[in-house]
């Protein structure tokens, strides 16, 4: 048995594990641990495979990014766990009808795929202009060039979804200031700076005090 054979079945043996830990788990957190190492693992099938560029994006994206949002989440809600525990049973036949039917599915079209192969995933070899490149670079010219446009559309939809999860999550109170850009650029000259012709102090005092008149506040006469 080669090494490369070997490796394949611990890395697919711990994944197997995490993945019934990740639904038997009786807490959350110790939930999404686990996921970590599942993916972790399912990154070192893709090196086997030499599929680098979706071994180190599902490390990047799935481990780095969604499993943080994930402990975030989790930390965050006040879960009640023996509810949670309670109710585990009752959707088991459920959700084993379920799995059942999407391991049924995905069988299907792994045999469709891969029923007629002949030589390993691993021993195949990319051909690009007459010569043979890796994995990822084959990858980077094939969506750059022939599916550029499709990528492009992508790109602005997770944009959209973006900026749309910011504005939803953007509370307006009246006890907090903002700044409205939009106001800012409308704004004419004569708004910002409006200048007031005021009378002196001296003049204000001799208005209300006239010569010969008495001042109350300190009884005597102004005169």
């Amino acid at each position: 048995m080669e090494f490369t054979t070997i490796l394949f079945y611990i890395f697919a043996s711990i994944l197997v594990v995490s993945a019934l830990r990740i639904i038997t788990a009786s807490d959350p957190v110790q939930s999404a641990l686990f996921l970590v190492l599942a993916f972790f693992n399912a990154a070192a099938l893709w090196l086997l495979l030499h599929a680098e560029f979706l071994a180190i994006l599902l490390v990047l994206v799935y481990v780095g990014a969604v499993m943080v949002l994930f402990l975030f989440v989790v930390m965050m809600l006040d879960l009640d766990l023996g509810k949670l525990r309670r109710d585990f049973k009752r959707f088991v036949p459920t959700s084993m009808i379920i799995g059942g039917l999407m391991i049924t599915e995905i069988a299907l079209i792994l045999w469709r795929g891969y029923g007629g192969a002949t030589a390993p995933a691993n021993h195949l070899q990319v051909q690009a202009n007459g010569e043979t490149v890796s994995n990822t670079h084959a990858l980077g010219k094939l969506i750059y060039t022939d599916y550029i446009f499709a990528f492009e559309i992508a790109g602005l939809l997770l944009l959209v979804a973006m900026i749309a999860a910011v504005a939803l999550t953007l509370h307006h109170g009246k006890d907090r200031k903002r700044t409205d850009s939009a106001k800012q650029i409308r704004v004419r000259r004569e708004d910002r700076v409006r200048i007031v012709k005021m009378r002196s102090e001296a003049s204000v005092e001799s208005a209300a005090n006239p010569v010969g008149s008495t001042d109350p506040a300190r009884g005597k006469s102004t005169s």
